[in-house]
C-alpha cells in the first residue's frame, strides 16, 4: 500500500465516523478526534520523519487557527472544530484550505435546505448578514441568536459536510492522478 492511499484511508475513515456520529447526536466525540489528530502527525512522521510531522502540524494549526474565532462566538462547535484539525493533520495545509471551503459550501447548502425545510429562511439569511458583516468589518462578537447556546437556533451536523468535502476532494485527487 502506497503512503498516500494509508493517508486517504485514514482521514476517510475518521470523517465517515464523524459524519455518522455527528448525524446520529449531533456531536463530534473528543475520543475520535483526538486520536484522529494524534494518528495523522504519528502517520505523516512515520512516512517523512520531520517534513512529515511539520506538513501535518501545519494543517492542524492552520484548521484549528482559522476556525477558532467561531469557536469562541459559539458559531461553531468543538467537536467540529477538533475533527477539521485531525483533517488537517491527515491532509496538510493545502489540501485543508479545500476542505474547509468545501465543507462549508456543503454545510450552506444543508442549511438553505433545512431553512427551507423549517420556514426559517429569512432568519438564516439575515444571521449570515450579520456573520458576514462582522467578517468584513472585523467587528464579530458574540451574538446570542446565532450561538449554539440558542435552543431555536438550526444545527447541523457539520462533520457530514467535513465528510462530503473530504470525499469529493479524495475523488478530485485521485483523477488528477
Amino acid at each position: 500500500m502506497h503512503s498516500l492511499d494509508l493517508i486517504w484511508g485514514l482521514v476517510l475513515c475518521l470523517t465517515i465516523c464523524a459524519a455518522v456520529v455527528d448525524w446520529r447526536s449531533r456531536r463530534i466525540p473528543n475520543w475520535l478526534t483526538v486520536p484522529g489528530l494524534i494518528i495523522g502527525v504519528v502517520a505523516h512522521t512515520l512516512i517523512s520523519r520531520w517534513p512529515g510531522a511539520k506538513l501535518s502540524l501545519e494543517g492542524a494549526g492552520l484548521a484549528l487557527g482559522l476556525l477558532l474565532p467561531f469557536v469562541l462566538l459559539r458559531a461553531l462547535g468543538a467537536g467540529d472544530w477538533k475533527l477539521m484539525g485531525a483533517v488537517g493533520a491527515f491532509l496538510g495545509p493545502v489540501l485543508i484550505l479545500f476542505i474547509l471551503l468545501g465543507s462549508v459550501f456543503v454545510a450552506g447548502i444543508m442549511a438553505l435546505v433545512e431553512a427551507i425545510r423549517t420556514g426559517r429562511l429569512k432568519e438564516t439569511v439575515v444571521n449570515m448578514a450579520v456573520l458576514v458583516q462582522g467578517f468584513v468589518v472585523f467587528g464579530l462578537r458574540p451574538n446570542a441568536r446565532i450561538s449554539l447556546d440558542n435552543p431555536k437556533a438550526l444545527k447541523l451536523p457539520f462533520g457530514v459536510a467535513v465528510a462530503t468535502a473530504t470525499i469529493l476532494c479524495f475523488i478530485a485527487a485521485r483523477r488528477a492522478l
